[in-house]
């Protein structure tokens, strides 16, 4: 079966790619250049496509509008240290850019006539962003299957696949590595440096370091 993956380069994204495989699916990867901070994860992206052998990975090139209200995309804006407290949605969310994405994975799976797009989206580790919620990715398949050819006319109907959705992260990095996939090959971090090293400190870099670090003592 075919299936469009969006593959950030980062440790979410790389385990989903490697359940998708392990599934039999038959990747498309989809990866977006959008003026991000992090763009080493660009580079991880292409070594994960290569290494679990999608059948195809693209990289687009994407000019969102709402760039310079987002730490991830304007460097006028500092990167947070801590998670923020309650339901605050971080200044690291870039507006709609799941929406984005996810419509240009549409876009590609309609022309492809694949009826699955994967979503590495998580809700426990989702750092309060609202387009990484169950709700978003149950309307946004409602939407694919009533706004398009295929939905509408044929009996194809899409699915939004979320394999991570309800997992800890240190469930994610079991599962990832039972399905050989190496960490060293991917970035989380929000804010790394001039080499791509990460920052160690940004709210990502903190949720990673502790889920391995849970991970290598109970192993």
């Amino acid at each position: 079966m075919k299936a469009v993956l969006l593959l950030s380069g980062g440790a979410d994204s790389a385990t989903c790619l490697a359940i998708a495989r392990a599934r039999g699916r038959e990747v498309f990867a989809l990866s977006f250049d959008y003026g991000q901070r992090h763009r080493r994860e660009l580079a991880c992206a292409r070594a994960l496509a290569r290494r679990f052998g999608c059948r195809e990975h693209r990289i687009v090139r994407v000019e969102l509008p709402g760039a310079d209200v987002s730490a991830l995309t304007s460097r006028k804006i500092a990167v947070p240290r801590r998670r923020p407290r309650g339901r605050a949605i971080p200044v690291t969310y870039v507006p709609a850019r799941n929406a984005v994405f996810l419509s240009l994975a549409l876009s590609w799976a309609e022309a492809l006539g694949a009826g699955e797009i994967w979503i590495g989206a998580n809700v426990i580790d989702y750092s309060g962003y609202p387009d990484c919620r169950p709700e978003f990715l149950r309307a946004f398949e409602r939407m694919a299957n009533r706004g398009t050819k295929a939905g509408v006319a044929t009996r194809r109907r899409f699915r939004v696949v979320a394999p991570l959705l309800r997992m800890t992260k240190e469930q994610i990095f079991r599962r990832g590595i039972g399905l050989g996939v190496d960490y060293a090959f991917t970035i989380s971090c929000y804010d790394p440096g001039p080499r791509g090293a990460p920052c160690g400190r940004c709210d990502s870099c903190r949720i990673r370091s502790a889920a391995l670090r849970q991970v290598r003592q109970t192993s």
